[in-house]
């Protein structure tokens, strides 16, 4: 059976609350504008720096800014997020189904692990792979092949699955089959143009495209 890595951030969890939250927090530390919510909602998928990076034009206040964010996260973030609806019932299905599940995540692992520990299907993971704190591992080609590294897997036998472009780019990186998910935070379009192989609109059709 194959190997699926789910992104975590818009398609095993909403964490649009945790997130804006933290980032708001984050400025409003250093004394700079908050940025409205679409700006803040848009930060969902790519790596913090990467979305710090182009309004605070500073490489310390960046770095200033990302550790802002995880002080909150920390505390609060972390848990303020809700379980899609059916995703529990998808994991489920699909790991009776024989498949190995990975959570491949650009969050920084240490907090990706304890959000999949705090959920009721985490441990049908196998391991959960995600940024290192400084920054070394971002990205999701990097993820993915720290991934496939960890798990002794070939990449013709992995599927990603996620809900950004930054997940069916990294598929499209190692060669592998990307689905992409329309119930996080990206489009249809966004993700047929990262090089999406399937799109679907439910949890509940996982099970069906991932064989």
């Amino acid at each position: 059976m194959a190997t699926l890595f789910f992104d975590l951030d818009g398609t095993l969890i909403d964490s649009a609350v945790g997130i804006t939250r933290c980032a708001a927090h984050a400025f409003e530390r250093l004394g700079e504008p908050v940025p409205d919510d679409a700006t803040l909602r848009s930060w969902i998928g790519p790596p913090l720096r990467v979305s710090f990076a182009p309004l605070l034009k500073d490489d310390a206040r960046v770095e200033q800014a990302v550790e802002h964010y995880r002080e909150r996260y920390e505390t609060h973030g972390w848990a303020e997020h809700t379980i899609y609806d059916g995703i529990a019932e998808a994991i489920e299905a699909l790991y009776a189904a024989g498949h190995r599940l990975a959570v491949v995540t650009a969050k920084n692992e240490p907090h990706a692990r304890k959000i999949i520990a705090s959920l009721p299907f985490g441990h049908r993971f196998v391991d959960v792979i995600g940024a290192t704190l400084d920054g070394r591992l971002s990205h999701k080609p990097e993820l993915i092949a720290e991934a496939l590294d960890r798990l002794g897997a070939d990449a013709r036998d992995c599927t990603m699955i996620g809900d950004r472009r930054m997940d069916m780019e990294g598929a499209v990186h190692h060669a592998m089959r990307g689905i992409g998910v329309l119930w996080g935070f990206g489009s249809e379009e966004e993700l047929r143009k990262a090089g999406a192989d399937i799109v679907v609109a439910r949890p509940s059709g996982l099970a069906e495209v991932a064989a």
